[in-house]
């Protein structure tokens, strides 16, 4: 037990001296002074260190991380109270490879680090107001050397998946010096000490897009190149730098902001990154420690970044990272994998060979499965079909249709899927009553007047009578009538008759309606001597009529099963047949709906519906006629509503006069003359369906 106690502490001697060893750099000072409006921290360490560290600021709370690899802590204390313009406390936590320094800020502010010696300075700049627009803020994306000049070598605009437009500027180098801003409904970023070739000063027009931004306009300003983008409606924007490429999204929000999903695919906290030419191993591990996830890095990883993002989701930082270096991962849990996308590949498709490997040689078993409300062998057909197998190549599936029982024979992984598909087929099908309503409404209105009028004198023989029928009527002058019904207008009849001076008549009588003769109203003149008279008849008949015909056919069917259901008569009619005799066939005039219903997720019902309401006709020579009242569609309605799914209307003005030519012309007594009928006849045929869902609890009675 001894042994053991010396060598264990053996042990840990040698590990704290590797350990020291390895982590030969420390911090030795920490200093804050204020410098006009900017505040200034000092960080000195032990050995001069190679490049500013890597460091990382996020928005909520506001505060910037700076991580010291192989340094330690040789201040004495963890922690510190500040309290010096935007800055209020500093904290440093040391771990097994590193030692984090924590700004702890009152807001969100820009930062820059420079290295003089062994000292990192860290200068904290005041918020900035653009002059151009009152109230809005500036951020500092980037500083840039002031020593240094910068070009644009390139712009483009692309849509992203989410609609968001996406503003790429190519730069000459990473130093360049960006700042950014909203001003008024524009977004205005100015390259600092950056110059723009000719071809790039102009205004892109980018509205077929259909993002939120609308033009894009780029321009020199003295030694700055400025861009004004142009967005419309509600957005927000980000943007980040990977290497020498500056991205600007604008992204379209919508009016509910309690929507996840309106404000893109990425979801995670915002931060800021700052990262000059540092390797994507180290990132990626403050990307861990931010979102206190287990990233496992592939050894493969390798390479160097240089990375500046400002107000980004961490998950979107991840994934321009990944995309940056053509790297890809797998989460599992909180276990986020990270290797290049070829490793991934080949990995997944190893392991998805083994596990076919291991199917091959999987030991098989049956089992067997009772339908309820399936058919067994429908199933069974779904399970062995060609085009998509779903039994491995060793699976089998029969089916007893006296029990209507499925024996599936597979591997266990395999009869596990089988029996959850089972569990989602296998259950009662929803039913729907559909209804249909087909309203045939009808208004008629008929009017005739007629008139009869007779002229004559005394001295007309027995026998005869006026001029004129109902279908001939005529007017006759001088002498005897005669032969009246033959047409004649003259002669004589026996002798007997002496001349007349004069006769005239009319007989234009109105039609009666409805099996009802015509009203008539008589009015005779005779003179003094009673030799002449005058015969005035005027008569005139209307009739008004109103119909109504509804007819309600209903079935009950399955959700996606087809159903019909009919009433009427079946018509004979002489057919020939292929030998030349005839044989007798039907046709069918009937009432008859035809739907097959589909319920939606949602609860609605769309239906493909073909309703016809026939009735025999007229006879002819050559059988019956049959009038046809037919509708074919696919419509959409919601439980229990009721939709109009067709009409027919249909209007019918007729007027018919018959006069003497002449006098039934003349003005005040022309109608004396004539006959009127008048005809009015509208018909209007609706189709109302009304579809429900049966309760599956309901029982028939």
């Amino acid at each position: 037990m001894k042994t053991m106690t010396v060598l264990h502490a053996i042990a840990l001697w040698l590990a704290g001296v590797g350990l020291a060893l390895a982590q030969a750099n420390s911090i030795e000072a920490f200093d804050v002074v204020q410098q006009g409006g900017n505040v200034v921290v000092r960080i000195t360490t032990k050995e001069p260190l190679k490049s500013v560290p890597p460091n990382f600021a996020v928005a909520s709370p506001a505060r910037i991380a700076f991580d010291f690899a192989n340094t330690v802590n040789a201040l004495g204390r963890t922690s510190q109270d500040i309290g010096q313009g935007e800055l209020r406390s500093m904290n440093l936590v040391q771990g097994a490879d590193r030692s984090r320094l924590v700004l702890n800020l009152r807001r969100t502010v820009a930062h820059e680090a420079t290295l003089e010696g062994r000292t990192l300075v860290v200068t904290l700049s005041t918020p900035a107001v653009a002059q151009a627009a009152p109230g809005g803020q500036v951020a500092r994306f980037a500083e840039g050397r002031a020593d240094a000049t910068h070009a644009i070598r390139d712009i483009d605009f692309r849509r992203g998946p989410a609609g968001e437009g996406r503003v790429i500027i190519d730069l000459s180098d990473t130093s360049t010096g960006i700042d950014i801003r909203q001003q008024g409904q524009n977004l205005v970023i100015d390259f600092l000490k950056t110059s723009l070739p000719a071809n790039l000063r102009r205004r892109l027009d980018v509205v077929d897009f259909a993002t939120p931004v609308q033009t894009v306009s780029a321009f020199q300003q003295g030694e700055s190149v400025r861009m004004v983008i142009e967005p419309r409606g509600q957005w927000e924007h980000n943007a980040y730098q990977s290497d020498t490429q500056f991205v600007v999204e604008v992204k379209p929000v919508t009016a509910d902001p309690t929507r996840v999903a309106q404000r893109g695919r990425y979801t995670g906290e915002k931060l800021s990154l700052n990262f000059q030419n540092v390797e994507v191993r180290a990132v990626l591990n403050v990307i861990a420690d931010f979102t206190d996830l287990n990233i496992i890095t592939s050894d493969t990883v390798s390479g160097s970044i240089t990375l500046r993002l400002k107000d980004v989701p961490w998950d979107q930082a991840l994934d321009i990272i990944l995309q940056t270096r053509g790297l890809d991962s797998r989460r599992s849990g909180n276990v986020i994998w990270i290797a290049p996308r070829d490793e991934l590949a080949t990995r997944e498709k190893l392991a998805l060979e083994a596990q076919n490997q291991i199917g091959d040689l999987e030991q098989t078993r049956t089992e067997s499965f009772q339908m309820n409300y399936q058919k067994a062998a429908d199933v069974q057909k779904l399970l062995s079909d060609p085009a998509q197998r779903m039994l491995s190549k060793r699976g089998s599936a029969v089916v007893d249709a006296r029990t209507n029982t499925l024996f599936v024979q597979d591997t266990p992984s395999r009869l596990e899927e089988v029996r959850k598909l089972i569990a989602k087929i296998d259950i009662p099908v929803r039913q729907v009553m559909i209804e249909a309503r087909i309203v045939e409404a009808s208004d008629s209105f008929s009017k005739s007047l007629g008139v009869r009028l007779g002229y004559n004198e005394v001295g007309i023989p027995a026998g005869h009578r006026l001029a004129g029928t109902n279908n001939n009527p005529r007017i006759a002058y001088g002498g005897s009538l005669g032969n009246v019904d033959s047409g004649s207008t003259g002669g004589t009849q026996g002798g007997a008759a002496s001349l007349i001076p004069g006769s005239l008549s009319v007989n234009m009588p109105a039609t009666g309606f409805n099996a009802f003769n015509a009203g008539q109203f008589s009015f005779i003149l005779f003179n003094a001597a009673l030799t002449r008279f005058l015969n005035l008849e005027i008569s005139a008949a209307e009739a008004d009529g109103k119909g109504k015909i509804i007819a309600s056919p209903r079935v009950l069917t399955a959700d996606q099963v087809e159903a019909l259901i009919e009433q009427g008569t079946e018509i004979p009619y002489q057919q020939a047949t292929s030998s030349g005799a005839t044989s007798v066939s039907f046709r069918k005039a009937n009432l008859a709906l035809k739907v097959k219903p589909q319920i939606t997720p949602d609860g609605n019902i769309i239906m493909t519906l073909d309703v016809n309401k026939d009735a025999p006709g007229a006879l002819t020579p050559a059988g019956v006629q049959i009038s046809t009242k037919h509708i074919k569609t696919e419509v959409l309605v919601e439980n229990g509503g009721t939709v109009v799914i067709g009409g027919i209307f249909e209007q019918n003005d007729r007027t018919d006069i018959t006069k003497i030519p002449f006098f039934g012309d003349l003005p005040y007594i022309g109608f004396l003359f004539k006959n009127n009928i008048t005809t009015a006849t509208k018909t209007e045929l609706l189709v109302f369906i009304t579809p429900r869902i049966v309760n599956e609890r309901l029982t028939v009675r």
